[in-house]
């Protein structure tokens, strides 16, 4: 399994895509108007990523801190036919499982993993209350054991000094460390250009 990284297509200051994805957890559907003007960090994961299973606790504490500040949304678009580990009844266990109190939503088709130029999980994207991109990067240094250069410990620092950023009206980071995971699982004839 190789690691995948972020293709930063989406450039910072660039308006974001917006969506209207199911809640598996719900059965409802939620758009990234529901914000209601807060800044969001969109992720897009998976249930059996190695990647992002190292960062599910550390991206629920995150989430918890910024509660009422920041708005969270994860997004899964893998192929759930040739990956059934990711279907969205085992993103109920999923969320549940790692305290996740946000929406985590089923991108079926992948239109909007396509409309972000998302490529790992995870892969995360920060943006201010008016929905521009301000920060498009990793959570952290930190990396599963098999994949671990150094032995950074999960702290959500480069994600935590975006948001920071974002709140106090600062400029964005202009050095931004791209995310790494594995890649989205595309669904055959369904793979973007930038894929590969």
């Amino acid at each position: 399994m190789a690691e995948t990284p972020s293709t930063r297509i989406l450039k910072i200051g660039d308006s974001v895509p917006g969506f209207d994805l199911p809640s598996p957890a719900t059965g409802s559907s939620v758009a990234f108007e529901s914000r209601a003007c807060l800044p969001a960090v969109v992720m897009f994961v998976c249930n059996h990523c190695p990647f992002v299973v190292h960062l599910a606790d550390a991206i629920a504490e995150l989430a918890n801190e910024y509660s009422g500040r920041i708005a969270f949304f994860a997004i899964n678009s893998n192929d759930v036919e040739n990956y059934p580990d990711d279907a969205p009844e085992k993103m109920v266990e999923f969320a549940e499982a790692h305290g996740w109190n946000f929406p985590y939503l089923f991108d079926e088709d992948q239109s909007v993993a396509r409309a972000w130029a998302a490529a790992c999980t995870p892969d995360f994207f920060l943006t201010d209350g008016n929905g521009q991109l301000v920060y498009c990067g990793q959570f952290d240094d930190s990396r599963p054991a098999r994949w671990a250069k150094t032995d950074a410990e999960v702290t959500g620092a480069d994600l935590r000094d975006a948001i920071d950023r974002v709140l106090l009206g600062m400029e964005p980071k202009e050095n931004q460390m791209p995310s790494t995971g594995c890649n989205i699982k595309w669904i055959k004839g369904n793979e973007p250009p930038y894929f590969g």
